[in-house]
């Protein structure tokens, strides 16, 4: 019989309304566990708990949150390469990638560690005479955590640290994809000196608890990461409530390669971005838009490097790109190679499902040539190991259709020009620009999000996570009778 893994609710492991199976992309034979799935029931339960939690906390010492923080942390690092197995399991990620994710994971929480010791606060005089003017920042409340199945550790991580850090409490729904990496994650926090509530996971269909979750009174702010069209719908149930919410969702990140471009830096650039992961990151630069100077020499070197790349089960050595992540995914992807070839793309390489060794979701990474920027293709988020090359005329057209998307998430551009790359980065319309690298790679001490219908919001990671955990509140002090 498999293991059954419960929900930390209220500070118990409790048993759901149901349970579902847990099996690995790389080996839909692999059964990795079965999996609670919570009841609206439990949900409010965790709600109230969280409430009286937080109360607690928020007034609890920085130092208290510290050693809570840089304990979770240090835990997820020295344990990065058990859990990052688990999680390329579950996941289909290659274990070096599987394990690097676990290591970041615990840098959000050290990082936001130190955080909670710098939580300074500023004052002022007053226009008026005899009065002082004290500015701080305080926790926003019950914070309801939505987090992805592609980074089931580093974007849960990235969320729940600095909403723990600030004062808040969680009440966290992690992807039902990838349940093995939420209750790991629950249990090294279910073992931290925090009050009972404070931290809630509650594993569950997205359409019910989910949905359940976002549309509840008590919650005061949402973080989600996810689809634009789930976003969106979260945001319009969040408004009824008047609840703070933070999205990121979908993206159509594009590489520019120039004609001065070093051009095997920027076939390896454009190999990573565009098929790392399984091409399942937003950060992903599924639209390759090359200079029409070097565009065949720059296919040549791209054709060879992808028919190169190792597609296999993520624990086996030497994987460079794993399965897909379901069976929906994988059909998704055909339909799409389909959908760009009867618009007219030329399909180079790939796109085809693979058969190996263990019953799983393999695709082979798929380059189209002869794409246009308006094709479905290189419109809509397709988060799979897809790529289309557009030729573009002159650095002006390939700025220009860089910015030609509704998505605004990431960008990149391959230029040896200070010039070109300077006026890159300050017009690409996004909220990441990369010069010389992979638009796939960012830094958890630095803003994360993008602009159009990738995000909507207060930035992620780095100090500016500040803005959506907290409240602002100014305070005013009679300073006494003049002198």
């Amino acid at each position: 019989m498999s293991q059954k893994h419960r929900n930390y609710i209220a500070g118990q492991w409790l048993a759901g309304a149901s349970d579902i199976e847990n099996r690995s992309p790389s080996d839909t034979n692999d059964l990795i566990g079965l999996y609670a799935q919570a009841s609206r029931a439990q949900l409010d339960s965790a709600i109230d708990a969280a409430h009286d939690a937080q109360k607690t906390w928020a007034h609890s010492g920085i130092e208290q949150r510290y050693k809570v923080l840089m304990s979770i942390g240090e835990e997820l690092i020295k344990r990065a390469e058990e859990i990052g197995q688990v999680l390329s399991r579950e996941e289909g990620k290659p274990q070096a990638e599987g394990r690097g994710e676990v290591y970041r994971a615990g840098q959000f929480f050290t990082y936001y560690a130190a955080e909670t010791l710098r939580q300074l606060g500023h004052t002022a005089d007053s226009v008026r005479d005899g009065i002082e003017i004290d500015v701080r920042r305080e926790p926003v409340g019950v914070v309801a955590i939505v987090s992805p199945w592609n980074f089931p550790m580093a974007t849960a991580c990235w969320k729940i640290a600095p909403a723990l850090a600030f004062g808040n409490a969680v009440v966290w729904k992690p992807a039902n994809l990838t349940p093995a990496s939420a209750v790991i994650l629950g249990e090294i926090i279910s073992r931290q000196d925090l009050p009972k509530g404070l931290f809630n996971l509650m594993m569950g269909a997205g359409s019910e608890i989910g949905q359940a979750l976002i549309e509840h009174p008590g919650i005061n702010a949402i973080s989600f990461t996810g689809s634009v069209d789930v976003g969106k719908g979260i945001a319009a149930s969040a408004a009824a409530n008047l609840t703070k919410v933070q999205l990121e969702m979908g993206s159509k990140n594009a590489l520019a390669v120039m004609d001065d471009a070093d051009l095997d830096l920027a076939v390896s650039c454009a190999v990573n971005g565009a098929f790392g992961g399984t091409g399942q990151k937003c950060t992903a630069s599924s639209r390759l838009i090359v200079h029409a100077d070097i565009h065949d020499a720059f296919v040549e070197k791209l054709l060879v490097a992808t028919q190169a790349l190792k597609v296999g089960h993520a624990l086996e050595p030497g994987t460079q790109i794993g399965p897909v992540a379901s069976e929906a995914q994988l059909q998704a992807n055909l339909a799409n190679i389909q959908s760009g070839r009867e618009e007219g793309a030329e399909l180079l390489t790939g796109g085809q499902r693979l058969e190996r060794s263990t019953s799983g979701f393999y695709q082979a990474p798929a380059l189209f040539v002869g794409g246009r920027n308006s094709m479905r293709i290189n419109r809509e988020e397709l988060f799979a190991p897809i790529a289309c090359v557009i030729k573009a005329d002159s650095y002006d057209e390939a700025l220009s259709l860089v910015n030609d998307t509704r998505f605004g998430l990431t960008a990149g551009i391959m230029t040896r020009s200070l010039a070109r790359a300077t006026h890159f980065r300050r017009s690409a319309r996004v909220g990441c620009v990369m010069v010389n690298l992979p638009t796939a790679g960012t830094d958890y001490h630095v803003p994360f999000g993008g602009r159009g219908d990738s995000s909507y919001g207060p930035r992620e990671q780095g100090r500016s996570a500040v803005e959506f955990y907290t409240h602002v509140k100014t305070g005013y002090i009679a300073a006494g009778a003049p002198l």
